[in-house]
């Protein structure tokens, strides 16, 4: 296991090879790389494997993507390529997507599905990231609209509700589909997951195994609806089972930034796990934890064991989305499973429906959600006392 552990990642093999051809072979910005398929080939992995790299060389600005074209070398200058000028008359086939981040199979999923739907339809897909960044937010959809696309799919920046560039385009209208969330009390067209049905089914799973006391872990939502809904989901089950709803046992101001190091780092940062673990040690009778993702998820269960308590056997852990080889781990979580490559399809077919009618009334498509039963929770019979 220790082995296994410390192999280099095969994608991080790929970024060190483009890494290696950049310094060796002089490659300056612009120089295209070879195709997903021949970087497959030459590694001997999936065209999954291969596009994690390359969204990873994105993320850090070296290399930026033309849908339809390949991928090519950034300039140096540290700011991501939106696009490339392409003749007018190709300009209005392109949707825009713009999303905080791309490094987890999540993103990966709702890429894919956006691409293969729009590839269906002759249209092509450019790729914007705002780096969890309000101010890059707003900019990225300045650029956007200057391309002339001929519609965007927006993820939110977390707790940026209300941005004003989102609800301009909204009222104009324009083309434009939000994913992952909704905006309340403003008719826009969203696709999103079952958040708060997702969470109930966890939190029924946990009761019926046995568990009363069931803990509530989470990012500060700041008015961003998926984790509302989440907590919403969580007291309604509580409510269900004729259980109270105790404020003692939420703990909702974790920061994403720091929470995400567990999915970008493999690490988790010191403030959470101090706050992981007054959280427990301030609930002696928690047996049981839900966290709204699985970055924090995760640090729940590394946390637990730094602190000598098992999982499951002392307490229960389930989280919304899972992660990359999640069943090879040392315990294979019970997660919420979002359809993300289905979420990315369905806004396609929304923004191309309104693309054509942009006098319909706006849309929300609720995406169902997985409950997938693994090893991080049992009954609460197997507790030690």
């Amino acid at each position: 296991m220790s082995k296994s552990v410390k192999r280099v990642p095969l994608y991080k093999q790929i970024e060190q090879y483009i890494f290696d051809q950049m310094r060796l072979h002089d490659w300056k910005a612009h120089h295209k790389l070879p195709s997903e398929t021949e970087l497959a080939s030459l590694f001997d992995v999936s065209r999954l494997t291969v596009k994690n790299a390359l969204l990873n060389l994105m993320d850090k600005g070296l290399v930026y993507r033309i849908q339809g074209k390949g991928s090519y070398i950034s300039d140096m200058s540290g700011e991501p390529v939106l696009y490339e000028a392409s003749p007018a008359d190709n300009k209005e086939k392109f949707i825009a997507l713009i999303l905080p981040l791309a490094k987890t199979i999540r993103s990966l999923h709702l890429i894919n599905g956006i691409e293969e739907e729009l590839s269906k339809h002759g249209y092509h897909l450019l790729l914007c990231k705002t780096y969890n960044s309000k101010e890059k937010e707003k900019q990225v959809l300045q650029d956007v609209l200057r391309l002339n696309v001929a519609g965007i799919i927006i993820y939110p920046v977390e707790g940026v509700t209300y941005s004003e560039d989102i609800l301009r385009l909204t009222l104009n209208p324009y083309p434009l589909v939000i994913v992952d969330r909704y905006l309340r009390g403003i008719e826009t067209n969203c696709v999103f997951s079952a958040n708060s049905r997702g969470a109930y089914e966890a939190i029924s799973h946990l009761i019926q195994l046995g568990h009363t006391k069931v803990g509530f872990v989470s990012t500060e939502s700041k008015d961003t609806s998926s984790i509302e809904d989440r907590l919403a989901g969580y007291e309604q089950a509580l409510a269900d089972f004729k259980l109270p709803v105790e404020h003692r046992m939420r703990r909702t101001q974790f920061q994403l930034d720091q929470v995400n190091l567990m999915i970008s780092e493999g690490r988790i940062d010191d403030s959470v796990k101090s706050e992981i673990q007054s959280f427990i040690k301030q609930n002696p009778d928690m047996t049981a934890i839900f966290a709204v993702n699985s970055a924090l998820g995760l640090s729940v269960i590394e946390t637990a064991s730094d602190m000598g308590i098992r999982v499951p056997e002392d307490l229960s852990v389930c989280f919304f989305d899972d992660y990359e080889f999640s069943t090879f781990s040392r315990i294979a979580p019970t997660c919420v499973l979002q359809q993300e490559h289905l979420v990315g399809q369905e806004a396609v077919k929304l923004i191309l429906s309104f693309i054509e009618n942009p006098d319909q009334e706006r849309r929300r498509v609720e995406i169902p959600t997985k409950l997938v039963i693994r090893k991080s929770t049992a009954p609460m019979g197997v507790h030690a006392p």
